[in-house]
């Protein structure tokens, strides 16, 4: 599968941030650079980016970037091989006592999709779905869970309907040989689905391939640690920005920055979430479902509202 990426939304986080050339920024999750490489042109030479992935590849993408950056005024850059989740420990590591503005992408990019780890369910691909190295695999939860804490799985992080005959399905097939990859366990779905349910627009393993993904990286467990990470290191006016890409993963978005506003940290610049033009949608599929939630720390001189309104290569 040859790998395309386009960022989304990316004039609306530009604009959203509106990085100056002497701030800290953080990018915590680089995916296919194409947000680091704006956010970059944005800084200068007393400006630092640092940029974080789970995943080695996109660490090596962004290295790439930031080389091919000419400026004598180019800023300060730190890439960094981990968990977004880990920022404070990141920051600390560096000796970055904060962050002035904060991008977290949470969705994956078409690199990760080309890559042979299982993301995606249209080609046959090792039943991995992980992001970085090690940890525990789709395969392992697929063929070691019982039946019905795999449907909990899949329906609590899919909100796939059909999760309890899904399960069951799955637990058939491995039962003649183990479910080792994606195209073993796409079968096992549509034996669990009815005959209309795999005529939609919507793939009928998409809800259950991203109920896995989400388990396998403890997606929704890192991303409350990293918004709580980013809060505590934004500067008084510092901005977060966040992109989500479905119900859950934006479900904890807003609950976690609508409780930073009840305890008058901040604000929601605006208060609903951000979404793609009809242009970008029509030329970014993807962007369809994205939606950006901006907060926005209290400058010194504000009264805050209290109502709802890894490994590191470092370059000079």
């Amino acid at each position: 599968m040859e790998a395309m990426h386009e960022p989304v939304l990316m004039d609306e986080v530009l604009e959203a941030l509106a990085v100056r050339a002497d701030e800290v920024v953080v990018d915590g999750t680089l995916g296919g650079a194409g947000h680091f490489r704006a956010l970059l042109a944005a800084l200068g030479a007393e400006g630092t980016i640092v940029g974080i992935d789970a995943d080695p590849a996109a660490v090596e993408r962004a290295r790439e970037a930031y080389a091919e950056d000419r400026r004598a005024e180019r800023p300060t850059a730190h890439l960094i091989n981990d968990n977004f989740r880990n920022l404070a420990r990141i920051l600390e590591r560096l000796g970055i006592g904060h962050a002035d503005k904060v991008l977290f992408d949470l969705g994956w990019s078409g690199y990760q999709i080309a890559s042979p780890r299982g993301f995606s369910f249209r080609e046959d691909e090792p039943l991995l779905m992980a992001y970085g190295e090690g940890g525990v695999t789709a395969a392992e939860l697929v063929n070691s869970l019982p039946e019905s804490a795999l449907a909990d799985l899949i329906y609590t992080y899919g909100e796939e309907r059909f999760a309890r005959p899904i399960a069951r399905a799955i637990v058939d097939a491995r039962g003649s040989s183990r479910i080792l990859t994606t195209g073993r366990l796409v079968a096992a779905i549509t034996a669990g689905t009815p005959s209309w349910y795999h005529d939609r627009k919507i793939h009928p393993a998409t809800k259950t391939f991203q109920a896995l993904r989400i388990a396998v990286n403890d997606e929704l467990n890192a991303l409350r640690d990293g918004l709580a990470a980013a809060l505590d290191a934004l500067t008084p006016g510092g901005r977060l920005a966040v992109i989500s890409f479905h119900s859950i993963e934006d479900r904890v978005v807003k609950g976690v920055l609508t409780e930073a506003v009840h305890q008058g940290r901040g604000s929601l610049t605006p208060k609903k979430p951000i979404v793609a033009a009809r242009a970008e949608v029509l030329r970014n599929r993807r962007a369809r479902s994205a939606k950006l939630r901006v907060f926005v720390r209290c400058a010194l001189s504000e009264k805050c509202p209290d109502t709802v309104e890894p490994s590191v290569l470092s370059y000079a």
